[in-house]
């Protein structure tokens, strides 16, 4: 499966953050802190991302986290 760079950056900072598992779960916030890009961008990344089954999203009472399902 082709991801772009940014996407690839992303999956990168999760894989980093250990954001593996459901267990392990992180923030929109983390994850474009650790890949140094606007939320706004790694929110509609990560919404693409999970369209195609790459990222897991859990909603949670106050921010979703996101886990990585397939590893890339």
């Amino acid at each position: 499966m082709e991801l772009t760079d940014r996407e690839r950056k992303i999956v990168d900072a999760m894989k980093m953050l250990g954001a593996t598992a459901k267990d392990k779960l992180k923030t929109a916030d983390d994850i474009a802190r650790k890949a140094v890009l606007p939320k706004n961008l790694v929110a509609n990344d990560l919404l693409a991302l999970s369209n195609r089954k790459i990222v897991k999203r859990v909603v949670r009472e106050k921010a979703a986290g996101y886990f990585l399902l397939q590893q890339i």
